[in-house]
């Protein structure tokens, strides 16, 4: 398994993003279950956080990144975890997991009880991007949206991907590109850009790039 230092920040995980379409140990212990290791897998995404044990046989209450009926699937679909607290990275094995309201509650293999599950909350929760739930026709993770180029229909470049926000309707891609200034400085500004069909025509993550029906003055 190809990894990554565990010094390096891993990215965030985000919910997706829907397009309109018109028409025992001690946690921490190899012999728990819970195993230290040096460091995450190379596509590993954060996508929640330990906020409290959940009852008395050493389940974990999760609060997810994402809604659980959205993109915090990702929580109930993968089988393996990675847990980072205090710049130590632990694997663990998932063994039963499910939604709870807004959160998710999970039992890890080797967490028995309510102490260990106490010794895990703060702790971050990471798993893998091949883990995660497909989604239908277009529908995208915002992980996968970041870093794209985006280009006008008439091929002007507008710059790249640094985030996006939901405004409850739909998403915005936030684009980041260099202005220059009247000193003739370069600095950083940003187009806000609806992600919906009205102004997005063609996602291609393989491409590195999003085509959208917007002008360099908007």
């Amino acid at each position: 398994m190809a990894t990554r230092a565990s010094s390096r920040r891993p990215v965030s995980f985000g919910p997706f993003v829907r397009r309109p379409v018109k028409g025992d140990g001690r946690a921490g212990s190899s012999e728990s279950g819970i195993e230290r290791v040096t460091s995450l897998p190379d596509d590993a995404i954060e996508v929640g956080a330990v906020v409290d044990a959940y009852g008395i046989k050493g389940w974990l209450k999760i609060t997810p990144h994402a809604g659980v009926g959205s993109s915090g699937g990702a929580l109930l679909c993968a089988s393996s975890w990675w847990l980072v607290k205090g710049g130590v990275c632990r694997a663990a094995q998932v063994v039963s997991s499910k939604a709870h309201g807004v959160t998710v509650v999970v039992q890890l293999a080797g967490c028995a009880d309510r102490d260990q599950a106490l010794a895990l909350r703060g702790a971050t929760v990471h798993v893998r991007r091949a883990d995660f739930p497909a989604l239908g026709r277009d529908e995208y993770y915002w992980v996968d949206l970041i870093g794209l180029a985006v280009v006008s229909a008439s091929g002007d470049a507008l710059g790249q991907v640094v985030d996006l926000i939901d405004n409850g309707a739909h998403s915005i891609l936030r684009v980041q590109y260099d202005e220059i200034g009247r000193d003739g400085r370069i600095t950083k500004a940003e187009r806000l850009i609806p992600f919906v069909d009205a102004y997005v025509k063609t996602v291609d993550p393989s491409d590195r790039r999003i085509v959208v029906d917007w002008g360099m003055d908007y």
